[in-house]
């Protein structure tokens, strides 16, 4: 399974933290925690916990229960992003490449899925996206 962003965002804040704390690194070079604070990334981690959820109980085969998902995701992490407001370019492709690489590890054929709304794969979170 593909890693959530969240899990690598919160990584490089500890082990930047750490690296501040043994003096390897200068408290103006450890930009992790500035760019991903903590409450950010818990909101985010709690959003792509309920998505993956979802996904458990989805019928691959179903565009609805698929969109529906997306849906879902998408508009919470919009919530998040209006609560914290840290989604900027690298963080919006995480997450669009999260949603992706999970729907498809849940057995979507998300080439066929957009295809059928007469999308591109990279528009899969676009309908409903405000960051």
């Amino acid at each position: 399974m593909m890693e959530r962003p969240t899990l690598r965002w919160r990584r490089a804040a500890e082990e930047q933290a750490v690296a501040v704390s043994a003096g390897l690194l200068t408290p103006e070079k450890a930009y992790a925690g500035r760019l991903w604070p903590a409450e950010f990334v818990a909101a985010a981690d709690a959003t792509l916990t309920r998505f993956d959820a979802d996904l458990r109980t989805l019928d691959p085969a179903s565009d609805e229960q698929a969109w529906a998902a997306v849906e879902r995701v998408v508009t919470a992490l919009n919530d998040v992003n209006d609560e914290h407001g840290r989604i900027e370019t690298s963080e919006r492709e995480a997450f669009a490449e999260y949603i992706d690489a999970a729907l498809h590890e849940a057995g979507v054929d998300v080439a066929a899925l957009t295809a059928r709304r007469d999308l591109d794969r990279s528009e899969l979170t676009d309908q409903w996206r405000d960051w």
